[in-house]
């Protein structure tokens, strides 16, 4: 079965989450993979490199999108603030994913030690990308390095809390945690 390449990497993704579900990760190949979604194991390695990167497609330009965004924000913006105008702009992104997708790619992940460091790893990546545009828009590099941080620990309870079923839109998640954020470091702002 032919198809443009973007259909056949959904059906890979896709073939990957239903086999890591019924099987579990370490008991499924690349190959069972590539027969699932009716195309050769060959074919498969041309899209992604080994067995993992099949969950975390789309990283690279996620990252290119919110450093991206960091730059584009209005000058003078403190480097929290900078970061919620970013990921807002950013947040479509997010908002359209899939959310049982999702939801199942969050469960096969926190259920496999090899995925969850392999997330950890990305997460990493991405909060240095986010330090280095950051200190490009002349943030001293310890407050980037922290803004970064807490940006990526925002990211990732929204997303917690948006797979959980939460109502809100993902802008509202996201300011109502930028939110707590500060109330964290003064009390009087929430």
């Amino acid at each position: 079965m032919a198809g443009s390449r973007k259909d056949v990497r959904a059906r890979l993704q896709r073939a990957a989450l239903e086999l890591y579900s019924e099987r579990g990760f370490d008991r499924t190949t690349a190959a069972e993979i590539a027969a699932r979604a009716n195309v050769t194991e060959r074919t498969y390695f041309r899209h992604f490199p080994d067995k993992r990167e099949v969950l975390f497609d789309g990283e690279a330009a996620m990252t290119r999108s919110l450093v991206d965004a960091v730059a584009n924000t209005p000058a003078g913006l403190a480097p929290l603030p900078t970061l919620l105008d970013a990921f807002l702009s950013v947040a479509p992104i997010f908002a359209e994913s899939d959310r049982e997708l999702s939801e199942r790619r969050h469960r096969v992940i926190s259920a496999t030690p090899e995925l969850k460091e392999r997330e950890l790893a990305k997460h990493a990546h991405v909060t240095d990308a986010i330090t280095t545009a950051l200190e490009h828009r002349d943030v001293p590099p310890h407050l980037a390095s922290l803004a970064a941080r807490c940006g990526i620990a925002v990211l990732a309870r929204v997303r917690v809390e948006w797979l959980a079923g939460d109502t809100r839109d993902y802008p509202t998640l996201l300011s109502d945690a930028f939110a707590d954020l500060a109330s964290l470091v003064d009390p009087s702002a929430g």
